[in-house]
């Protein structure tokens, strides 16, 4: 299924869209109850803070990367640090409010941002097989 289908189709907000879209993609085997753990993640935290659909992609990072804790991981601090930049500079901002003035259209919501937050962390999960592999 799309990023476009999760988010328009079935009305996800953007955390649950890119955390369901990395799910089916990476098969992360997220429990369907596990889902509603990001649900307060849209909206930018619901007050137009950090961006969800970054903040579903640092779910689904920590998912497919994380081994028993995050602390015991090596390297996930800086990983997650690399996914924000990444965002970052794709985007222009990590902020909500900021990247709804920029990119929210009243018919397709923060479609563009959510899509971009699924290709940035599909580029990154990418690069970081790649590179545990080489």
């Amino acid at each position: 299924m799309t990023i476009r289908e999760i988010f328009l189709e079935q009305d996800y907000n953007c955390a649950e869209a890119v955390l369901r879209w990395a799910d089916e993609r990476y098969g992360l085997n997220i429990a369907p109850e596990d889902f509603a753990l990001v649900s307060g993640f849209g909206g930018g935290l619901g007050c137009g803070e950090t961006c969800g659909a970054l903040l579903g992609a640092l779910a689904a990072l920590s998912r497919a990367r994380v081994e028993g804790r995050a602390h015991a991981t090596p390297s996930f601090r800086e990983e997650c640090a690399e996914l924000v930049r990444r965002f970052r500079t794709d985007l222009g901002s990590l902020r909500c409010e900021e990247l709804k003035e920029r990119y929210r259209r009243p018919d397709v919501r923060c479609l563009y941002v959510v899509e971009r937050a699924a290709a940035v962390l599909d580029e990154y999960m990418r690069f970081l097989e790649e590179t545990t592999h080489a």
